[in-house]
């Protein structure tokens, strides 16, 4: 067991949550992306 912290332990955790919240947003992104297109497709049927 360690008993200083280590600071890589830090550096890990922030770049998995600003990836993981990159990859987050992008899906967000794309998902509304696809609905926009589909109320596009709906309203020019109308």
């Amino acid at each position: 067991m360690r008993e200083a912290l280590d600071q890589w332990d830090f550096v890990i955790a922030a770049y998995a949550l600003g990836v993981g919240g990159t990859l987050a947003m992008a899906g967000w992104a794309w998902a509304a992306m696809v609905r926009a297109e589909r109320r596009r497709d709906a309203a020019k049927r109308k």
